[in-house]
């Protein structure tokens, strides 16, 4: 056998071609070299005595950037083992033999990668880009120095490291003798020597990059002010998540950065995605930043907070990795600029973002919140270098790459401040801390983290580790902060209830589920109605194999209790869940002496449709479903009739009938009961090459755009829906008539 194939997990193959030197990773989506190393693909061993790591040489890219809503092509990691890992790139490494890693893939997705991991290399780029990002003129200078030092003096295109080889309408060789061939999008076929193997980078309906390590099931109750622990390991680590923390405070629910499957990490701590009401980020890596697209498909934009210069850094690099323009990424979340080195206060919590150099723009965060007779501070430490390589970039010369004594002593001293808590980044190397320079620490607890190796003896003496989901209460609740919640969701539940009936309602037990209990099942009629109100709750119907999960506020039962018909569907708590219980006689009774039966019943079984379709599969909050349904319309229209939405800017959403997607006079492709279309005009404002015709005699649910512009969960989907879409137009295979 010359050509060989292993299937590592979804989405994710791995191709060699030993006598052509080739070994190709089939599919990159963040965490693929965890998968990787855990399959044994990469492995440590040593090239005349030098110590460094196997692994692949070339990388085939997805033909679309995104797959089933989550970043499909994320080749940065990947493209830093190559180079240090495996020492492609370092001066006389022996695996150093002027061969650059490959690149392969569509011109576009070629293109945007490497944009992409310019981007996640540098970040802002020149000193007019740092002033455009809100830097003053002495602190852009200053900092491109210190940029410049990381990178021993010269900002490299990615071609200078990086060699593309794109996939057009035929065979392409991509080393000596290796062809490659797309036989329909995603699905390639590598040939050497008269052997061949298939490489299928698709996901299936419903299915998703799998997580390289597993989490068991934890449970948090919320606090006054306390960082709840969601990974302390960095980006090569493949046994647990990358460094981030949870912050609660008041009730309300902070990210610090967005770890790759931080949606996985957030389903078995119990916390649904409009749960989190912002994320503090500290930098735009891989393995603080790939987690965005699990924010991006909440009900709401989440708000977004970090300085300016890492907001501009951010931006570039999500706009390189999706072609999008910059000005998107609002689309998706509320941005909140912080002020660098001032206490900027968050409904009652203060928060320091502080600069740290790094190979991108960077800061750390101090959070405090006045209790007693002072503040409880934490300090989250993630990505900052150590004193011992800031000590060997100091330089009196202004004009030579590096920093000066007097920035040195100032990030020393800000490192060191004492504080509470203090979690700190000591992964090692050029770009990483050291433990060591905290054994002096006088903070009250020091936790180490950011790194793949266990501690040692020495550094397990300066600081302890946090495992996955456990907590620090720096200020105990002493109210019951779930219940004000509660009351917020029933209000959105039924909309102008009166004050007495919700807060009788609302005074009901709040009840714990454990992971893999069914709620309700399809086809029983239920006893009780429950108000889901932190967890995630999976939904299924496996007549119309629909899969998804109900939304934090939502009620459970209510169509059932309001039609007195069995539940079309099956709750099962996917982790730890809290619900609020109440008798379906007491909420029936309470919606008719409201006269709310009819708006209820109406609501619920739009509702119900709308949850079997694909696009709102995942669920959305009670408000914002109110505001959905209020501006909907229902329309019908005759077999052969021309159907036209964009005039009035509206997303077809077919209820019954077939409706024909027309490229030209051919048929592109058929859409059922549950399909879309029209989100070009609708919502995304992009060049919309389509028509579309009844095939039957069908009606349409018309969804304002307006309103689904500003739920960022329908948006994202829409454009994973039309980026595919377009990759299909242009590759050819539109789906079957």
């Amino acid at each position: 056998m010359v050509i060989s194939k292993i299937v590592v997990s979804p989405g994710i193959q791995y191709v060699e071609v030993p006598e052509a030197n080739l070994r190709v990773l089939c599919g990159c989506p963040a965490d693929a070299v965890k998968h990787l190393r855990r399959r044994g693909l990469i492995l440590s061993h040593e090239v005349r005595g030098v110590l460094c790591e196997t692994g692949p040489n070339a990388i085939l890219l997805s033909d679309n950037s995104l797959q089933n809503g989550e970043f499909a092509n994320m080749a940065e990691f990947p493209v830093l083992q190559m180079l240090y890992k495996q020492g492609l790139l370092l001066p006389g490494h022996p695996n150093n033999t002027g061969r650059k890693p490959l690149l392969i893939g569509s011109a576009d997705q070629v293109e945007s990668q490497m944009k992409y991991i310019y981007r996640g290399n540098y970040g802002l780029v020149s000193e007019e880009e740092l002033i455009s990002a809100g830097a003053e003129p002495e602190q852009a200078r200053d900092w491109m120095r210190m940029k410049l030092k990381f990178f021993n003096g010269k900002i490299s295109p990615t071609a200078d490291f990086l060699s593309a080889v794109v996939v057009g309408d035929g065979p392409v060789e991509v080393a000596d003798g290796v062809t490659l061939r797309r036989l329909r999008p995603n699905l390639f076929e590598f040939s050497y020597k008269g052997e061949s193997v298939t490489a299928n980078l698709n996901l299936n309906p419903g299915e998703a990059y799998e997580c390289p390590y597993t989490l068991g099931y934890r449970k948090f109750d919320p606090e006054y002010f306390a960082v709840i622990h969601s990974g302390d390991g960095d980006g090569w680590d493949d046994k647990r998540p990358a460094m981030s923390s949870f912050l609660s405070h008041q009730g309300s629910l902070y990210l610090i950065d967005a770890a790759p499957h931080i949606g996985n990490n957030m389903a078995t701590l119990g916390v649904g995605i409009d749960q989190i009401d912002g994320i503090f980020h500290t930098h735009a890596h891989d393995d603080h930043f790939a987690g965005l697209t699990v924010l991006m498909r909440a009900g709401r934009r989440i708000k977004y907070y970090a300085t300016s210069v890492v907001m501009a850094s951010t931006v570039k690099k999500f706009a390189a990795l999706l072609k999008l323009d910059e000005k998107n990424f609002s689309d998706f979340f509320d941005e909140r600029h912080l002020v660098l080195n001032a206490w900027n206060n968050i409904d009652g919590m203060e928060v320091m973002p502080i600069f740290s150099p790094h190979p991108v723009e960077t800061t750390v965060f101090l959070f405090r919140t006045l209790w007693g007779d002072g503040y409880r501070t934490y300090a989250h430490l993630a990505d900052i270098a150590s004193l011992d390589v800031l000590r060997g970039m100091v330089t009196e010369d202004e004009n030579a790459p590096g920093i000066s004594q007097k920035t040195f002593e100032q990030i020393r001293d800000a490192y060191l401040q004492k504080v509470d808590l203090k979690k700190i980044d000591v992964g090692g190397g050029p770009v990483h801390g050291d433990a060591k320079d905290f054994s002096d620490d006088k903070s009250t607890r020091i936790l180490l983290a950011h790194r793949s190796t266990d501690l040692t003896p020495e550094e397990k003496v300066i600081g302890s580790s946090a495992a996955f989901g456990t907590v620090d209460v720096l200020v105990p609740e002493k109210a019951e902060g779930l219940r004000k919640h509660a009351f917020a969701y029933i209000e959105a539940n039924l909309p102008g209830l009166p004050i007495h009936d919700l807060r009788m309602l609302l005074n009901h037990e709040i009840t714990d589920v454990n992971p893999g209990t069914i709620l309700l099942k399809e086809g029983e009629s239920p006893q009780e109605l429950m108000l889901v109100i932190s967890g995630r709750v999976e939904k299924i119907h496996m007549r119309e194999k629909v899969f998804g999960h109900v939304a934090i506020g939502s009620l459970i039962g209510d169509e059932a209790a309001l039609t007195n018909q069995p539940s079309a569907h099956t709750y099962r708590a996917f982790s730890f869940v809290r619900v609020m219980r109440f008798p379906v006689g007491l909420y029936a009774g309470v919606v008719k002496r409201n006269a709310l039966h009819s708006y209820m019943l109406k609501a619920s079984v739009m509702k119900t449709f709308l949850n079997s379709t694909n696009l709102f599969g995942e669920g959305l909050p009670a408000t914002v479903y109110s505001r959905i349904l209020i501006a909907m319309t229902m329309k019908n229209f005759k077999a052969n009739e021309t159907i036209s939405l964009r005039d009035s800017r509206r997303l077809g959403v077919i209820r019954s009938g077939e409706v024909l997607r027309m490229d030209g006079d051919k048929v592109f492709e058929a859409l059922k009961e549950g399909d879309f279309f029209g989100e070009e005009d609708a919502v995304l404002n992009v060049p919309n090459r389509f028509t579309y015709v009844a095939k039957v005699d069908s009606t349409l649910l018309q969804l304002s755009g307006e309103q689904l512009v500003n739920t960022p969960v329908l948006r994202w989907k829409l454009l994973d829906s039309y980026q595919q879409r377009t990759v299909r137009a242009l590759l050819g295979g539109g789906r079957p008539v």
